[in-house]
Formats: C-alpha cells, structure tokens, sequence
C-alpha cells in the first residue's frame, strides 16, 4: 500500500458545490448540495492512482469542519462520509 500524502491542501469551491484537491495532476472531490440550512454530503471521489492514501479523509475532515464552522447540520448520503462519521464521535453532533 502506498503512503499516506500527509501534505494535501483542500480547497472550498463553493460555486461548483464541492471540496477538492489535486495531488500529481489528480484531482480528487467530495460534492454536496446545501439545502434548508443543511450540508448534504452526497459523493467522495479519489481516482484509483490515490486511493488508500488518506486523501478521502482529508476531504471529509474539510468539509466536517466547513459545516462546524458554518453551524451547518451535515446529511451524509455518501456513503463514506456517513461511514466517516460514524467512526469519529467528535463530528456525530453534525447530524441528526
């Protein structure tokens, strides 16, 4: 298994509805939709070339922390991020 890329910077792009980084010319995507006052998180990607890096976590913790921030209530149809959450107690407050 390849390492974990410990530097990835995630960036909000709020007009295309998504979080994203590109790492050797691979770009890499969580995707949502806002909806009554809610973040739903509905798609993780990360091409095959970096998977089990950690970079789907990295784009979640963005967008956990982004919805944190925002006082957003987080829906994870995605089913990583709902497996995301479950994992990790400290983001459970974001959903219902």
């Amino acid at each position: 298994m390849p390492p974990e890329i410990s530097e990835v910077t995630v960036q909000h792009n709020p007009a295309q509805n998504c979080f994203e980084t590109t790492i050797d010319g691979f770009r890499s995507v969580l995707e949502y939709e806002r909806r009554n006052g809610e973040i739903v998180m509905t798609h993780t990607f990360v091409p095959s070339e970096l998977r089990g890096r950690g970079v789907a976590e990295k784009l979640v913790r963005a967008a956990l922390n982004y919805a944190r921030v925002e006082q957003r209530r987080v829906v994870p149809t995605c089913s990583y991020v709902d497996l995301f959450i479950r994992r990790h107690p400290e983001f459970q407050t974001l959903v219902d």
